[in-house]
């Protein structure tokens, strides 16, 4: 080695288990010991997720959460008077699998308008894991994270000013 070159022999190279790259060279998921996770393994997670949802609006869907007594009430609105974001959302959702959309919107707008989002989110989330990728999306860069977390708190407090009935549930 000559004088002034540094010894780049031991170095870690991206996409390698130990340089900290998520992804190998070939487009396989590392696991901690080194090999190529089976995609059956990287769906885990966006599966189990899909299959939460699923799970849970299949609850909203037959036990009627219109009718008092069958939720919790929202802790939020609980203590404190005031809706929270997902105020509604529960009401949303059966509407939603009944074929009732203008109700749905109308027990909470911003979720309802958020919902083919998630969706994508977690489709982009599912295609990454199948085949090995990190997710990238433009939805999940910082700035559009920060505006997403600025419009959640503008429409938390709007909901609850007196001029904003349409956004109370």
């Amino acid at each position: 080695m000559s004088q002034g070159t540094p010894d780049t022999s031991r170095a870690p190279r991206h996409g390698t288990p130990s340089g900290g790259g998520r992804a190998a060279p070939d487009g396989h998921a590392w696991s901690a010991g080194g090999r190529a996770l089976p995609a059956r393994r990287r769906l885990r997670a966006p599966l189990a997720v899909f299959g939460a949802a699923a799970a849970a609006t299949v609850v909203v869907t037959f036990v009627d959460p219109h009718a008092p007594g069958h939720y919790p009430t929202c802790p939020f609105l609980f203590l404190t008077g005031y809706y929270c974001p997902g105020c509604g959302g529960l009401r949303m959702v059966n509407s939603l699998t009944h074929g009732h959309v203008a109700a749905a919107f109308g027990f909470n707008p911003l979720v309802f308008l958020l919902t083919p989002v998630a969706g994508y989110v977690w489709a982009r989330w599912t295609y990454c894991a199948a085949r090995g990728l990190p997710v990238t999306s433009v939805l999940l860069r910082r700035g559009v994270l920060a505006g997403l977390f600025g419009l959640l708190l503008v429409y938390w407090i709007v909901r609850n000013m007196p001029f904003a009935h349409a956004l109370a549930p």
